[in-house]
């Protein structure tokens, strides 16, 4: 399965967004954005951390997000199923549907039931805060399951400055990387 490394260009593609609207990778060229995948609409995991990437955008940790810098989620799941979970974050950044996985498989998504294992115990205090206290229930598991996330950090050329592909289903891209490189800091990202 082909991965994304720091240095490669970022492969464009199109998905529909959360109004069913066609979003193509390539409009934001110019900005800095942070790529993530996501499994399934529902995951408990994935919706805590578009949460956390919510709040940290409003709380203007990436500095004005939609200006210089962006983020862009995808979430291996069909669009209707992900209307339904993902609307309630109103982000400020654009949330694709990639029903059936295809961008994900292209982007070199990997399929462990170990990952599921190792986050669902691993993790058990994340999954009962997002399940529980946010009230992110793992109801619909439309898309694949044992998909691990994936993140990437990608520059104003469309150069993949950092790739990350997490071993577990609640392992993404560290924020404080995501703030780092939003700011306008390269020198830890250099190819």
């Amino acid at each position: 399965m082909p991965r994304f490394s720091a240095g490669d260009k970022a492969a464009d593609f199109e998905l529909p967004d959360l109004e069913g609207r066609g979003f193509h990778l390539s409009s934001i060229t110019g900005k800095r954005y942070h790529l993530a995948f996501f499994r399934f609409a529902s995951c408990p995991f994935c919706n805590l951390r578009v949460n956390s990437l919510v709040k940290a955008a409003g709380d203007g940790r990436f500095g004005k997000v939609g200006e210089d810098f962006t983020i862009v989620a995808v979430f291996d799941s069909p669009l209707k199923n992900l209307q339904r979970y993902a609307t309630r974050h109103d982000a400020p950044f654009p949330i694709l549907a990639d029903e059936g996985g295809v961008i994900h498989e292209e982007w070199g998504r990997e399929i462990s039931w170990i990952g599921v294992l190792k986050g669902m115990f691993g993790r058990i205090g994340t999954l009962m805060k997002s399940m529980f206290a946010r009230g992110f229930l793992p109801t619909s598991l439309k898309g694949k399951f044992a998909g691990m996330p994936m993140g990437f950090l990608i520059d104003e050329k469309g150069i993949i400055r950092e790739a990350y592909y997490g071993k577990d289903e609640g392992d993404h891209m560290p924020i404080d990387r995501v703030e780092a490189f939003a700011s306008g800091g390269l020198s830890r990202f250099t190819i």
